[in-house]
């Protein structure tokens, strides 16, 4: 890979569905080692990025680009599993197509890392709590340079949080960029040093914490 390049960039990205554009031309760059947090009401256009990004979607217009060799992980809001599969099965599933070398050793070390069953149970079964942090462990397989999370804790704990957190962190401690869509503010001021805010599908905000903390939330939101 090429220092100083973006890991991730949109450029003139567009998002349609039928006649209702989600996401208006939009510029956007992610750094190496940086946590961007996404900020806006429901329908602001927050999954809608995430999802052009991980390349989950194609942009209607522009382009959506990746630095060669960078892996992105996906932490998706709905299960990005196979629900008739175990937690373990499922890590074995994802490690081969992330070409881990070890299948099995790798879904045992995730198993524990997330402190997740590693029994005969259906992963469709599982809590709220456990689905979410199998989303997790299976978007950190093959070790992302870039983790992509759309609103990962709206469903945990306090104590699952913490965890979660733990381990995003570790990631970014490594050089590992994180682009998270949240309307938690504590967990902006926590975990993000940059913010883009959108609202109605446009950008209308993109600064560090600081300065976003000084921006009126009634020009942003309302």
């Amino acid at each position: 890979m090429t220092p100083g390049q973006p890991v991730l960039s949109a450029r003139g990205a567009v998002r349609r569905f039928g006649a209702q554009t989600a996401l208006a031309p939009t510029d956007l760059e992610v750094g190496d080692a940086e946590t961007l947090a996404l900020v806006g009401p429901n329908g602001a256009g927050k999954s809608t990025l995430l999802a052009l990004l991980a390349g989950a979607l194609e942009p209607s217009e522009g382009v959506v680009e990746r630095r060669v060799g960078a892996r992105v992980g996906w932490v998706p809001q709905r299960p990005a599993h196979y629900g008739r599969l175990t937690a373990r099965e499922n890590l074995e599933l994802f490690a081969r197509l992330e070409g881990e070398a070890d299948p099995a050793r790798a879904a045992d070390r995730l198993l524990a890392a997330f402190e997740l069953p590693g029994d005969g149970r259906a992963s469709g079964s599982l809590s709220v709590g456990n689905r979410q942090r199998l989303n997790l462990a299976i978007a950190l397989l093959g070790d992302p340079h870039v983790l992509l999370l759309d609103e990962p804790t709206a469903s945990l704990d306090p104590g699952q949080r913490r965890r979660l957190w733990d381990r995003v962190d570790a990631l970014r401690e490594r050089g590992g960029a994180i682009v998270f869509a949240t309307q938690n503010a504590d967990e902006v001021e926590r975990h993000a040093d940059r913010v883009v805010a959108l609202r109605d599908g446009s950008v209308v905000f993109d600064g560090s914490v600081a300065d976003y903390e000084r921006e009126p939330a009634i020009d942003l939101f309302a």
